[in-house]
Parts: C-alpha cells; sequence; structure tokens
C-alpha cells in the first residue's frame, strides 16, 4: 500500500462527508453547490475539459482545488458580490488575478503572491467544466478565461553544489546522513516516492534502486546508485532493517525543519544561487540539486528523463537552468 505522508485521502473524504451534510459554509449556497458538484465531478473523472488530462483527479488535487476554489469564491463575493462563479465576468476576473499579480492584492500575512498561475489555472479548468456541463444543455458560453496571463515565474530554491552536500552530510545527525545522500543521488521525488521506498526495492548489493510503478506520480524506474549505495549497506545493517521494511520511515515536515536548521548552522542566511536562502532549504530542493549535479553527466537526454521520472524534455531546462 502506498504511504500519503499528507493523508491527503483522509483529509478529503472528512471534508467532502461534512459538506454533504452542511454545505461550504465559509460560501454562499449557491457557490457551495456548484463546488461540490465540480469536485465531485473531478474525483470521478467527468465533464472534463478537452484541453485537460482525462480521468480522474488525485486526493493531493481534489484538496487543493477544494482549497483554492473556496478561497476565490470568498474573495469574488467580498469583492464584486458575485455569489455564483458562474456568473463571473471577465472584466471580474482580470481585475482580480491583474491585482495579485501587480500586488495591489495581497496574502493574507501581508505578502505578495508568488503563485498566480495556480490560481489561474485552477479557474480556467473549472470554467472550461462550466461551459462543457452547459454545452450538454444546448447553452453556449463564453470562454472569459482565454485572455488570463498563464505564464509561470519559477519559485526561488536552495541550491547546493557537491561540495556544500559533503559539508552539509559531514555536519548532519548521524541519521540523517544517509538520508541526505540518497535524496542527492537518487532526485527521487520527496516525500511522496522517497517515503514508499523499501529495502526490497534495493538491488544488485543496494547498486540499484527500483521506484515502483505504484508509488511513481509518472512510471516505474530502475536507477543506479552511484553515490550512496556503500552508505546505504551499512545503515541497513546498522538499522537492522528486513526485507519489507520501509528504508526511511520519516516524518516530512519533522525532516524539512531539520534540515533547515542544518543548513542555517552549515551556510548561514546567506542566499543560494538559486536565490532561496540556505536556512530554507527542504527535501524538494535536492531533486534541483541532483538533476544539476548529474546533467552533465548524462550523455543522453532520454536516460536522464528515465532516472527522474519525466516524459517531457522541458523538465531538464525547468530544474537546471541555473546552470
Amino acid at each position: 500500500m502506498k504511504i500519503d505522508p499528507y493523508k491527503h485521502r483522509e483529509r478529503y473524504l472528512a471534508w467532502k462527508e461534512k459538506v454533504s451534510e452542511t454545505g461550504i459554509q465559509e460560501v454562499s449556497k449557491k457557490n457551495s453547490n456548484i463546488i461540490i458538484k465540480y469536485l465531485n465531478d473531478m474525483e470521478l473523472g467527468l465533464n472534463v475539459s478537452s484541453k485537460n488530462t482525462k480521468g480522474s483527479r488525485s486526493y493531493l488535487r481534489l484538496n487543493s482545488l477544494k482549497q483554492r476554489l473556496i478561497f476565490m469564491s470568498r474573495q469574488f463575493e467580498n469583492r464584486y458580490k458575485i455569489t455564483d462563479l458562474t456568473k463571473l465576468t471577465e472584466i471580474h476576473i482580470h481585475d482580480y488575478f491583474s491585482g495579485m499579480r501587480n500586488g495591489s492584492i495581497k496574502r493574507q500575512d501581508g505578502s505578495v503572491y508568488k503563485s498566480v498561475v495556480d490560481f489561474v489555472k485552477i479557474f480556467k479548468a473549472f470554467w472550461h467544466w462550466h461551459q462543457k456541463i452547459c454545452r450538454k444543455q444546448k447553452i453556449d458560453i463564453e470562454d472569459i478565461t482565454v485572455d488570463l496571463d498563464t505564464s509561470n515565474t519559477k519559485p526561488e530554491w536552495v541550491y547546493l553544489d557537491e561540495s556544500q552536500i559533503k559539508k552539509l552530510y559531514n555536519n548532519a545527525k548521524p541519521e540523517y546522513k544517509e538520508l541526505i545522500m540518497f535524496l542527492f543521488d537518487t532526485g527521487i521525488r520527496a516525500p511522496t516516492e522517497f517515503i514508499n521506498i523499501k529495502v526490497s526495492d534495493l538491488m544488485n548489493d543496494c547498486k540499484e534502486l527500483n521506484i515502483r510503478e505504484e508509488v511513481s506520480k509518472t512510471f516505474g524506474r530502475r536507477i543506479k546508485l552511484m553515490i550512496c549505495s556503500e552508505i546505504l549497506k551499512e545503515y541497513i545493517q546498522t538499522k537492522e532493517l528486513q526485507y519489507d521494511d520501509y528504508l526511511f520511515s520519516i516524518d516530512p515536515r519533522t525532516v524539512n525543519q531539520y534540515i533547515k536548521r542544518l543548513a542555517k548552522r552549515t551556510f548561514g542566511e546567506k542566499r543560494s544561487l538559486a536565490g532561496q536562502k540556505y536556512s530554507e532549504l527542504t527535501m524538494q530542493d535536492f531533486r534541483h540539486i541532483s538533476c544539476c549535479y548529474w546533467l552533465p553527466r548524462y550523455k543522453s537526454e532520454s536516460a536522464l528523463k528515465f532516472r527522474f521520472g519525466w516524459k517531457k524534455s522541458d523538465k531538464i531546462n525547468y530544474y537546471s537552468e541555473l546552470l
């Protein structure tokens, strides 16, 4: 069974059961009904726009849709007195999303929004669903989202070179040393793929790792461990881990908190070359770091894509454009 470290399934199903009785209390009754109907369709993979991927949405995605649609509904109700999402106009949504981008509309903590495109894409998906529903009723609805700005500014992250990784490793507690080198070597998605790796997934005397299909976001793959194999063998012996044991039984939040403290103690509060402060280092950053390390060492683009579980080549540039 795949471990869900953030309990997306439990959280969504608990919320769904609650609103089935009370509705969504934070928004108008009309918007509550619309959002619940939309999410029910997305859970089943119904009325998905032809422009979007077919099939049911993951519980992670459903929670994201739920959270942001409720948030935007409240914003539209408060700013424009629109209590029905389907009555929004092109002027309303351009005014709102432009405000998020230029900073005139701020987050609750007073800071500016960094990933406005995430909100835009969710609203576009919702509106295209609304269009499809109406089309089945022989009602033609204008696409008010066609001119929305979907450009994306890549978030800042923490870059470490090979020497800095070694320094971080040397300063880490013993129980975190293997974790750091494993993340650096594999570039595995953390925590989703990472937390589901078992001892049985290590092969050829810990020189290869099998990332199973059922735990991967994209596809299963078997990759060579070029850096951490000897460290892993010693780690497994010391921990007396058995064949079916999970390799790293961790709480992602606790690990990220420790890594941030470790990076701050090791490198201070300066900004890394990728823009983010060293003290903000997380497990997710190691995927970027690993890509930057392996890119010049792989002769084949397809082999690099396979190692990281990417289907499209643009991911290589996204993760390694720093170089």
